[in-house]
């Protein structure tokens, strides 16, 4: 069993270039389940069957594991077995009639595509302010980076060349986001035109946006220039940096981006964090069905 996963969690890493925290992450989830096997006196992948899956459910529920833990564990053990199934070393798999864990959890508020852009028209980018709020407000939504992130990034945290960004998230946990052309262009315009007018020299430290006292912004710093922008442009939603976050990653769901993919660039460790957006995405679609069906 062991070398079945040392071949699966290899190729994670070649074939989905997962990050080591989320390859630890399904390492760990399937080390638990194989000791639960192996203590259940099988010693061979074949002879799993749907039952000892949901006795492992069962087990973890009774142990306190948390519904969001468990869709984890879920979604690790989906993985494992659908990639020895492909592979022919098993003849049936054991995951495929299950349904997931059930995650209750109130959905964050998302801004619809029109909302960003009517926030992205509201900065005069012809005053230097302006023109930094814009690049500030861009790359919130482009890149879905946290608060503490973005405040955090440095001029030498750009690769705009190889359009991504460097972010360090939790626990200085480094990630690459790719960055749109959109963004690109006015982070250029405000390095140009902007910043050199905000630098401080050494109180500066390199940091890519800079308050009027020419040093890094403070949480609040950047709460306000989103309050500002959100109620110039009419929009009542309760709007905060975050939001930002939520909506990119909503917007990549609607679509069709890869659930892994948007794991990666939001920087979860945990896939179930990040499945609360195709929540959001089904919500969005019974909307959609509701609204225009003849029969919704």
């Amino acid at each position: 069993m062991e070398s079945f996963l040392k071949e699966y969690l290899a190729a994670l890493k070649i074939e989905k270039n997962l990050s080591e925290n989320t390859i630890n992450s399904y390492k760990s989830d399937l080390i638990s389940f194989l000791n639960f096997i192996t203590q259940s006196g099988i010693d061979d992948l074949s002879d799993i069957k749907t039952t000892h899956i949901t006795s492992f459910f069962k087990l973890l529920k009774d142990a306190g594991l948390n519904e969001t833990s468990a869709a984890r564990y879920f979604s690790s053990l989906k993985g494992f077995f659908k990639h020895l199934y492909r592979s022919e070393y098993i003849k049936s798999n054991p995951v495929e009639r299950i349904s997931p864990p059930k995650i209750s959890r109130k959905l964050p508020e998302v801004l619809n595509v029109r909302e960003i852009n009517l926030i992205l028209e509201q900065p005069n980018v012809k005053d230097t302010i302006g023109l930094r709020d814009k690049a500030i407000l861009e790359l919130f939504y482009a890149c879905g980076t946290r608060i503490s992130e973005l405040i955090n990034i440095k001029v030498n945290d750009l690769f705009l060349s190889e359009e991504v960004i460097r972010v360090f998230g939790k626990g200085s946990k480094e990630r690459l986001i790719p960055i749109g052309s959109s963004a690109i262009k006015w982070i250029i315009e405000y390095l140009k035109k902007s910043r050199p007018l905000l630098v401080k020299n050494i109180k500066s430290e390199n940091y890519l946006f800079l308050n009027q006292r020419g040093t890094k912004f403070s949480r609040m710093g950047i709460w306000k220039i989103v309050r500002q922008y959100v109620k110039q442009a009419g929009i009542e939603k309760n709007v905060h940096p975050h939001t930002f976050r939520h909506s990119f990653a909503t917007h990549l769901i609607e679509g069709g981006a890869d659930l892994r993919a948007v794991q990666e660039m939001l920087g979860h460790s945990d896939i179930s964090t990040t499945q609360i957006y195709t929540h959001i995405d089904r919500d969005y679609i019974k909307l959609v069905h509701k609204k225009f069906h003849p029969r919704g």
